[in-house]
């Protein structure tokens, strides 16, 4: 078991609890850092979806910074006990967790977001994948987040907008290019 820090909002500085599981890899604190000075530091009133939520860092930054509603879906039943656990010590009601698969929940999600956290397993075409299901999902002018293990471009009709790389991470913020 190790340790990871919330970088910034109501809850900065706190620490979550994050499971050892094979591919879990929480978004480190210097890329989460630079993820929210992209979207802005403020998300009140955004609803949010972290697919592949793991640790749930990324949703729990998100509603450290006023989003109105950020849904965590998480297929491990391991991690998903230790989100719980997270999420009980944050006793935040804007927070929904979901144990299910992340693409079968994109096929039925009826929700508009702001904003969606992929950070996939590598190796496994799971960012192309979902990203078919991704646009009736999103409000105008939504955001994806996508980390990868190489450089993308697009995701689908999804067009990188800003990117880095931490390591042998690749990190990049989309929008949706709409006809």
């Amino acid at each position: 078991m190790s340790k990871i820090r919330v970088t910034g909002g109501d809850w900065r500085s706190r620490l979550i609890d994050v499971t050892d599981a094979p591919a879990l890899r929480p978004t480190p604190d210097r890329v989460r850092e630079t993820l929210f000075n992209w979207l802005g530091q403020d998300l009140s009133g955004w609803h949010c979806l972290d697919l592949f939520a793991g640790s749930g860092i990324l949703g729990f930054e998100a509603a450290s910074r006023g989003a109105a509603h950020v849904t965590l879906v998480e297929q491990n039943h391991r991690v998903f006990s230790q989100l719980q656990r997270n999420a009980q010590v944050f006793d935040c009601q804007q927070l929904r967790l979901i144990c299910g698969d992340a693409v079968e929940f994109v096929k039925s999600a009826a929700a508009d977001y702001d904003l969606i956290f992929l950070d996939p397993p590598y190796r496994q075409g799971l960012l192309e994948t979902i990203a078919l299901h991704l646009a009736p999902i999103t409000k105008d002018g939504a955001y994806i987040y996508a980390e990868a293990e190489h450089r993308i471009d697009h995701l689908d009709a999804w067009q990188v907008i800003k990117q880095g790389q931490a390591g042998q991470v690749f990190f990049h913020l989309l929008e949706l290019e709409r006809q």
